[in-house]
């Protein structure tokens, strides 16, 4: 069972202030005109507005366009009363993203003789009961993860579908390959290329003109993702942690950029502890207002896990930068990484007592909020990076929410 919760930003916002409800509203990463619009509305998506555009965009679609900016706690509230809901009825489910959640009822007789669509059903009129009478979930029920997914996207917003052997081929002819989560214009225009136009010919395909499709293994995965099989019951290791923020002023000095990137630093450090890393290298990315840009990577021969330690790295990569133009967007991420119980030890510094000190003022940041205690150049750069949530990133939204 898929469970998303429908224009989850926009929709949270309406459901706690009563004012907003029925009218077009976004969350913008930043309510200037050219802020990105992370989320939009019921109301403002029947209109054209859609994630990805900018504020300027959705109101000349809607002039009065009502824009605010994230307000992630609310966000993670909401998060965390759905899982206590959701565990309810089973403990094996995975949030996929601050708005999804996965849940595998393939032992659901504990669920006594009600079908899935009947359960389904309860759990959308409890989240309005519960949680919030505003709010509204699609569900899609299937064989696999995938299937789901698709099944609850069939007739958003609010929808309520199941894919099965019963129904999958009259759902298949009325599905555009593109309909499908995963395949863009360059993926269809591959099956296209082998004789497959329709979601219909992608599930009938052999494996082999699959495989001659997407040149690798990725076609065996969807040959098995459209027969009903699971696929996509792995979870695979992360290559790297970072952070990045758009710069509103018209900053180009190493003076004016560097609290910027210290709290950049901090926060990506921050990510990377929580889910057990060190990193072993360093990349800055900087995007200048002319259209240029300027990035570096390198090994930073040992294995770090102090946001001070990292900060210098990175610091030196900014003086080899040297901007003097207006940067546009600053980014910094943090690879090579290692499991931080395999951290070499050293002569010269006591790495055993640096870790514990580390630890101790992760659990103050997490129990009175990120950045309680900071570096001092990093909390001058505090009214730029700014605390956003994005929809994946699930494992430390976890570790942050459940702490």
């Amino acid at each position: 069972m898929h469970i998303d919760l429908n224009s989850c930003f926009a929709t949270i916002e309406q459901q706690a202030n009563p004012l907003l409800r029925g009218k077009p509203v976004a969350v913008a990463a930043y309510t200037t005109p050219n802020g990105c619009i992370l989320a939009a509305s019921i109301e403002a998506k029947k209109l054209g507005i859609k994630t990805g555009m900018r504020v300027r965009e959705g109101r000349e679609i809607y002039r009065s366009l009502i824009v605010l900016s994230p307000d992630p706690q609310k966000y993670r509230n909401i998060h965390i009363k759905l899982r206590k809901l959701i565990s309810d009825y089973t403990n094996d489910f995975v949030p996929k993203s601050i708005d999804e959640f996965v849940l595998n009822l393939e032992n659901y007789s504990t669920l006594k003789t009600r079908s899935l669509k009947v359960v389904a059903q309860e759990i959308k009129n409890r989240i309005r009961a519960e949680i919030g009478e505003w709010l509204t979930v699609s569900i899609g029920i299937a064989p696999n993860r995938y299937l789901a997914k698709i099944a609850a996207g069939l007739h958003k917003p609010d929808g309520l579908d199941e894919i099965n052997s019963k129904n999958f081929l009259d759902i298949y002819s009325n599905l555009k390959l593109t309909d499908l989560t995963g395949i863009k214009n360059a993926n269809a225009a591959r099956l296209n290329s082998m004789g497959i136009y329709s979601v219909l010919d992608f599930y009938k395909a052999p494996i082999w003109r699959l495989r001659a499709a997407f040149h690798s293994i990725t076609g065996l995965y969807w040959h098995t993702r459209l027969t009903g099989y699971e696929a996509d019951d792995v979870e695979y290791a992360r290559r790297s942690y970072g952070n990045s923020v758009a710069l509103g002023k018209n900053l180009s000095t190493i003076p004016d950029l560097s609290p910027v990137l210290a709290r950049l630093t901090e926060k990506a450090c921050s990510r990377l502890r929580r889910a057990g890393y060190t990193a072993g290298g360093i990349h800055l990315f900087l995007a200048y207002k002319n259209g240029k840009w300027w990035h570096r990577g390198k090994a930073i021969g040992r294995q770090m896990f102090d946001s001070k330690d990292l900060y210098r790295a990175v610091f030196r990569l900014l003086l080899e930068a040297s901007p003097v133009s207006p940067v546009l967007n600053i980014a910094v991420s943090f690879f090579s990484l290692k499991s931080n119980t395999s951290i070499q030890l050293d002569f010269f510094e006591g790495i055993t007592e640096k870790r514990d000190l580390i630890a101790a003022i992760d659990v103050v940041n997490k129990r009175w909020g990120e950045f309680t205690i900071g570096s001092a150049r990093g909390f001058s750069g505090a009214k730029v990076v700014q605390d956003r949530i994005a929809f994946g990133g699930i494992k430390e939204l976890e570790e942050f929410t459940l702490a």
